[in-house]
């Protein structure tokens, strides 16, 4: 965290999400079960756009199980709050036990062979948990290996800084999305194999060109700068396939996208992860993040190849 004057301030909330870390996890769901309470029940927080997200993508449904997955999504959402807080205070022994990984082996594979890697996941069970990958790995970070993952800056320089030490927590950097091709590239340049994760399931950016595929039952504008980018660096393209297999427990498993995504047509890439992302969902629909804008703003196959303004 940062030690700017201007910090100070933030002083006692450092010490108290510190001592929240150091909670055993029955204590820390003890929290999660109160907070849940009050985020669904006396704020209700977003549970118009929630419910709206549904609907829309489930119209088979009925309101009954269309407000079960509500609940649910609900009570996963507040745990994952508490789990991510725990990053702060975790044995690599525990997220061991708790965050599974299956197929990492394809990703020694290309390390070895000197292949860097891009992949894709999303805002499903707990993402932040996801960069323990390096436990799992045969390789270690070294001077020609490195583990990424790009993320959003953060207007509060305080949580900004609170987030990226997180994310570190297990040897992994982060790179700006703004900034993240130049990164990448100059790793590349100095021999360095990168395997870099990709939050690719919100709104597009601005400078995105537009691809709008059938997605939960509606037209949605893809995320496509992701297939930009492994496209230009020459990255073989995954998809990170996540279960929650218990409260506190899930399951990633490594699925590949494409080995060569320069010879795929265009946005073929992106098509790909949207259906894989789909199944993922449909399989549990509470553990993605619903309360996300996702539709806000609306779409038409039509719009296809278009700048965004």
């Amino acid at each position: 965290m940062s030690d700017k004057k201007g910090d100070w301030k933030y002083a006692p909330l450092g010490w108290l999400l510190a001592g929240i870390a150091r909670l055993p996890f029955r204590g820390l769901y003890m929290l999660s079960d109160v907070l849940y309470v009050l985020v669904y029940h006396v704020v209700r927080y977003r549970r118009k756009v929630v419910m709206k997200n549904l609907t829309n993508s489930f119209p088979e449904k009925s309101e009954k199980e269309l407000r079960d997955i509500m609940r649910k999504f609900y009570r996963n959402f507040t745990d994952y709050f508490f789990e991510t807080i725990k990053l702060g205070h975790i044995s690599d022994e525990e997220i061991e036990k708790r965050m599974e990984f299956v197929g990492l082996e394809q990703f020694d594979d290309c390390i070895e062979r000197g292949e860097s890697i891009g992949i894709y996941f999303s805002h499903c069970g707990n993402w932040e948990w996801a960069p323990s990958m390096t436990l799992w790995m045969k390789h270690p970070i070294g001077e020609k290996v490195q583990f990424c993952q790009v993320y959003r800056h953060l207007d509060n320089k305080w949580f900004n800084d609170y987030f990226l030490k997180l994310r570190s927590r297990f040897g992994s950097v982060s790179f700006e999305k703004r900034t993240v091709f130049r990164d990448l590239f100059r790793l590349k340049r100095s021999g360095v194999v990168t395997t870099t994760g990709f939050m690719s399931d919100q709104k597009p950016s601005h400078n995105d060109t537009v691809h709008v595929v059938k997605f939960l039952n509606q037209p949605t504008a893809m995320i496509t700068g992701t297939e930009t980018i492994i496209r230009k660096l020459g990255l073989k393209a995954y998809y990170w396939d996540i279960e929650k297999t218990g409260r506190g427990y899930y399951r990633l498993t490594v699925r590949l996208i494409s080995a060569d995504p320069a010879s795929e047509p265009e946005f073929a890439i992106t098509d790909a992860y949207a259906r894989m992302l789909e199944t993922t969902i449909r399989r549990n629909p509470s553990i993605w993040l619903w309360t996300h804008k996702r539709w806000k703003h609306k779409v038409n196959y039509s719009d296809n190849e278009q700048p965004r303004k």
